[in-house]
């Protein structure tokens, strides 16, 4: 009985190719649409962990898909349809090369890279005296290039435009489309009592017209805290309490585990799977505002192959 997702291998009709990422498996119809496929693969510090997470396939699709719908009106996107509970069909954009960070706090990576002295992150000067989870005086972009393989760099706007990986044109037109999706994220969350601490978005390009391509929102590429409490745990020097994947990373990191040569991955017990799996289901139903509706799980590569071919079958 497939209940978790971690491995595809379809064959739908007018399959040109199959691209197998960290966590999603897309498949290009016709060289004109994808098949997005969001599986129960986890990965943290560019490592696919070993064992998946029940329902995360589906509350990151569902998540991607209410949030590519509420912001639609900001920047078109490539979502078609969402045939299954687990995928997104959407149109085949050529992605740019660079995934665009926006940060409202000082948290995660740029905080321990803040703590150890640096203060020039991606180009954005850092001021002196901040400390972790401040909220910046405004949201800055730390962009990354996208690596095919391995670990992604971060790079500075300046050198994106001067080595041509994007145009001055159309990256000045992502980073406009980059705050203002920020923004709308931002009050969404807040209506909800969280605080969107930092995301990451990707953009691609069809016929001369940018689109926002891929996941949006997520636990997976984003960060949350939670509002109620935020400025007492903050003056206290306390951990946030949180919703995001940074609980991964934390209990990798208490495993000594950050992905390095030599790290001996944790043993990931049922125990432990299915309380990521509550994390994820609890982002979902804080974030989207509604009660998780657990779809059929008896055998998920049946149910994904029959719904996925019933709606190509119809265009």
């Amino acid at each position: 009985m497939n209940r978790v997702l971690v491995k595809t291998d379809f064959n739908f009709k007018g399959q040109k190719s199959v691209y197998h990422g960290k966590v999603r498996d897309v498949y290009d119809i016709n060289d004109d649409r994808l098949v997005m496929v969001a599986t129960d693969r986890i990965s943290a510090f560019d490592v696919i962990l070993p064992k998946g997470i029940p329902f995360k396939g589906q509350v990151l699709n569902q998540i991607a898909a209410k949030f590519l719908d509420a912001t639609a009106d900001i920047v078109p996107n490539w979502k078609l349809a969402t045939p299954d509970p687990m995928v997104t069909v959407g149109l085949k954009c050529e992605g740019f090369k660079v995934e665009m960070i926006i940060r409202g706090y000082l948290t995660g990576s740029a905080w321990r890279e803040y703590k150890n002295g640096c203060r020039m992150l991606c180009g954005v000067p850092l001021p002196d005296g901040m400390k972790e989870n401040q909220k910046f005086p405004k949201p800055i972009i730390t962009p990354t290039t996208k690596a095919d393989a391995g670990h992604d760099e971060n790079i500075s706007k300046e050198e994106i435009i001067a080595k041509g990986i994007v145009s001055k044109e159309d990256y000045e037109l992502m980073e406009k489309y980059t705050y203002a999706l920020f923004e709308r994220g931002s009050e969404i969350a807040r209506s909800k009592g969280l605080i969107l601490v930092d995301t990451k978005y990707e953009f691609g390009k069809r016929d001369g017209k940018v689109y926002l391509i891929d996941e949006i929102h997520t636990p997976d590429s984003s960060r949350y805290f939670y509002a109620d409490g935020y400025e007492e745990k903050f003056e206290k020097g306390e951990p946030q309490k949180q919703l995001s994947k940074e609980f991964v990373r934390q209990w990798l990191i208490e495993h000594n585990f950050m992905g390095r040569q030599g790290d001996v991955m944790p043993e990931m017990t049922d125990e432990y799977t299915d309380s990521v799996s509550a994390r994820y289901i609890e982002l979902y139903e804080h974030i989207v505002g509604e009660k998780f509706v657990k779809a059929a799980d008896d055998d998920l590569y049946a149910r994904i192959e029959k719904n996925v071919s019933s709606y190509l079958e119809s265009l």
